[in-house]
């Protein structure tokens, strides 16, 4: 469909930022020293390749970072939500947010604590770069403008648009390590999709209360996250603290376990710094009143942990992370209360 210029003036206007990742990755160019892609295109670049999207928004583009998803920082995306602000106070409907997938269940999460406004951000990104035979990135940018476009979409926090699915950010995580349906919300299931260019939106998912408005990128302290393990013993949890980290986010057995062992050197390190109890399971919502044997959620919990509610490790430590970097150790508790309670 061939869209006039009156037609394109009434279209809601999206900015689409760039930040790398295989969306963006080709073998053009300069050659990348292991022989493989590497993100080399830009938001022009990508938006120009969908000329669909002339039809969805008048887009804007903004190059941002040029990078591997693994290598973005809490600086970047601090730096980045402070950028997405100042474009939705110049009037855009909806932004979108293009990167490599393997942090997007971190980067879209710590989106959706860091953005100002009910207005949509939505963050997808490509599982098959551009030199390969059917890639999902063009399908995916169209799907993600169609979501950031749409006026239902707003008022419910960061969104991840994949595989013409719609996910909450508080939910998602990647899955797989090649598959174009990588992403999964197998705790609360999809949201909403989009089929034949509408966006579809089955459930409502209520914005979070904790807002990280007082965060600078230089001022996020470290956080470990550790995981659970058979046989496993207490000498990294012992060396936290010494090494330099101001949080832990411990990945438990099931519902939230740990060997009884351990017990005594996490209830030590949760009197020095906050310890947030989650799941390696990364499904489901880590229990607090079920079990009472040592290393039970309720002796963990008893001890001082904080429980990670139905956060992932990973999505435990971005917002363990920017509410110790918000408010200190004091307001770490009361954000996770806060998110839990929501869900």
């Amino acid at each position: 469909m061939d869209v006039t210029v009156n037609e394109q003036a009434q279209l809601p206007e999206v900015a689409v930022f760039s930040l790398g990742g295989t969306i963006a990755s080709t073998n053009t160019g300069e050659a990348a020293p292991s022989g493989g892609v590497t993100p080399r295109l830009g938001a022009r670049e990508l938006v120009d390749a969908v000329p669909q999207l002339s039809e969805v928004a008048r887009v804007q583009t903004v190059a941002f970072r040029q990078v591997a998803s693994g290598d973005l920082t809490f600086a970047d995306l601090v730096a980045l939500a402070e950028e997405i602000d100042a474009t939705f106070d110049s009037g855009v409907a909806g932004v979108v947010v293009t990167q490599g997938t393997d942090t997007i269940e971190e980067t879209s999460f710590a989106l959706d604590l860091l953005v100002r406004g009910p207005r949509p951000v939505v963050v997808t990104g490509a599982m098959r770069n551009p030199t390969l035979a059917g890639p999902d990135g063009p399908a995916n940018l169209l799907a993600a403008v169609q979501v950031a476009a749409a006026p239902q979409a707003a008022g419910m926090g960061a969104l991840v648009a994949f595989n013409d699915e719609i996910h909450a950010a508080r939910f998602v995580r990647k899955t797989h390590t090649s598959s174009p349906a990588t992403f999964r919300s197998e705790t609360a299931g999809t949201i909403g999709w989009v089929v034949e260019g509408r966006v579809r939106i089955a459930f409502q998912v209520t914005p979070l209360p904790f807002r990280a408005s007082g965060v600078r990128g230089e001022n996020v302290p470290p956080v470990a996250l550790l995981g659970s393990a058979l046989g496993d013993d207490a000498r990294l949890i012992e060396q936290v603290r010494a090494v330099g980290y101001e949080g832990l986010v411990l990945q438990g057995f099931g519902g939230g376990h740990v060997p009884a062992h351990v017990v005594p050197a996490l209830e030590k390190l949760a009197t020095e710094i906050p310890v947030v109890l989650a799941s390696r399971t990364g499904a489901g919502e880590a229990l607090t009143g079920t079990y009472g044997f040592p290393g039970s959620e309720r002796d963990l919990l008893s001890r001082g942990l904080i429980p990670g509610g139905f956060l992932s490790g990973p999505k435990a430590r971005v917002l363990l992370s920017l509410a110790l970097a918000d408010g200190g150790p004091d307001a770490a508790r009361a954000a996770f209360d806060q998110v839990s309670a929501v869900g």
